[in-house]
């Protein structure tokens, strides 16, 4: 397949797809920061949407960080992998001290990138969720989990590329998937980029103010 210019591009091609969701009152656009910022930009834009960032951060298992227990995410939502927790013989007291921590890094992104504004409302809404490109889809399937928690109507999952399998996965858990780009085999999310520069924390914030 021929690559992807850049994220702007990759936003512009996705926003076709998403013409069906255009003014209307009901939708949401949530992108996972950083890389899905710029792609959801151009999605709100096209929508005439309005656009938040979703944040969700990993709860490591201590000693090994790696490894995930569980997760956090906008809106206070907690996530955790119970099977994980019950294997390592983890206690609540380690869980309340990883995720404190963690807790506090998503409240300074959630200042960095959201500001004053005030806290997501997500009940009887049509979400559609964006990032720059899904692998593993583990990030996003959390995100999922977060978002049902908070109520939402409809969720749509649109990403530009990810692997067949991991559509496959993500099809089944949201209401409706969007992903023009199933290449196999799939390697890495950056390959089907011609540019896939990192972006700022800086960058996001732009973006956030402006829309």
């Amino acid at each position: 397949m021929e690559k992807i210019r850049n994220r702007e591009e990759a936003g512009e091609k996705l926003a076709v797809q998403l013409a069906a969701y255009t003014e209307r009152e009901d939708v949401l656009i949530l992108a996972l920061p950083r890389g899905g910022v710029p792609v959801a930009e151009p999605i709100a834009r096209a929508l005439k949407a309005p656009l938040e960032v979703f944040i969700v951060r990993k709860l490591g298992v201590p000693g090994h960080r790696e490894l995930a227990m569980g997760a956090i995410a906008s809106g206070g939502v907690r996530v955790m992998n119970t099977d994980v927790v019950r294997s390592l013989g983890i206690s609540e007291e380690q869980i309340k001290k990883v995720a404190e921590a963690e807790q506090l890094e998503l409240a300074r992104r959630e200042e960095q990138y959201r500001g004053e504004r005030p806290p997501l409302e997500l009940s009887a809404k049509t979400v559609i969720l964006v990032d720059d490109g899904v692998a593993t889809g583990a990030t996003m399937r959390v995100a999922i989990k977060a978002l049902r928690k908070g109520g939402v109507h409809k969720l749509v999952i649109a990403v530009p590329v990810a692997p067949p399998d991991t559509c496959e996965i993500l099809s089944r858990e949201a209401d409706e998937l969007v992903c023009p780009y199933r290449p196999s085999p799939f390697h890495a999310i950056g390959l089907w980029y011609e540019d896939f520069s990192q972006v700022s924390d800086e960058e996001v914030g732009r973006i956030m103010k402006e829309s």
